[in-house]
């Protein structure tokens, strides 16, 4: 078995997609890192193990089909391949009960969380295709497996999209070499959260996942053999409950 030598991740400026580029990185892959904020996906990169050479900075907003057709071009015309991509980037608003979310939070939240995922998917897949191969991995939420209030109704509505993008995709790919999988992360240490309500404490923060939790996941089925597939895979802080 020979490990995908590329991966492309939305979402790489800060949280897990910094912390996927890191894991992925150590195992040897080459990376474009996919983001709105340059300066941020700059700092990803000089933190990469490897310091970075073969990285690639791309500034991209998921949610513009036309621009994510071009990113992904610009990777393809560099690597050759895309073998890894990793659709992370999400948001989520402050104002998440449905009696105060307004339509353009609506929007937005459903633009990035699943529109985004679907034009990657939509943009990388031919290429995968005509290789007979590839790996899809949705960060999703655990919001997108059982429909939450804390992370809001538009939040939970998008990222149940997401798992629905996700699942479809690895059913009907599976003959042609493309695997999918949709990851359900439960609380996660990472920027968004400063957009809760409500202030997470630090105590908190510091007993959930972090970021390198998620990332060791993804490395996982990076380099699971291709003969195997995960289509869904929960991962909570061991502090919280589920059942």
């Amino acid at each position: 078995m020979t490990t995908p030598k590329t991966a492309l991740i939305s979402g790489a400026g800060s949280g897990i997609g910094r912390g996927i580029a890191q894991a992925l990185d150590s195992a040897g892959i080459r990376l474009a890192l996919l983001g709105r904020d340059t300066h941020k996906l700059e700092e990803s990169r000089t933190l990469l193990a490897r310091g970075g050479p073969e990285a690639m900075c791309v500034s991209c907003d998921v949610s513009d089909r036309t621009a994510v057709a071009t990113a992904v071009q610009q990777v393809l015309d560099a690597f050759g391949s895309i073998d890894v991509l990793v659709c992370n980037a999400g948001t989520n608003v402050r104002n998440r009960k449905l009696d105060v979310l307004t339509g353009e939070d609506w929007d937005r939240m459903v633009e990035v969380n699943l529109t985004g995922p679907f034009n990657l998917v939509k943009g990388v897949l031919p290429s995968m295709r005509q290789r007979k191969n590839g790996l899809v991995i949705q960060i999703c939420s655990i919001s997108g497996l059982r429909a939450s209030t804390l992370g809001g109704a538009g939040y939970s509505a998008s990222k149940f999209g997401q798992s629905a993008l996700g699942l479809c995709l690895g059913r009907e790919e599976g003959t042609n070499g493309i695997r999918s999988t949709v990851i359900y992360p439960g609380e996660v240490n990472t920027p968004i959260l400063d957009a809760r309500p409500v202030p997470v404490p630090a105590e908190r923060r510091a007993a959930i996942l972090q970021p390198e939790d998620v990332a060791a996941a993804v490395r996982f089925l990076v380099e699971l053999h291709p003969r195997a597939r995960v289509p869904e895979l929960v991962i909570t802080p061991t502090v919280d409950d589920f059942c």
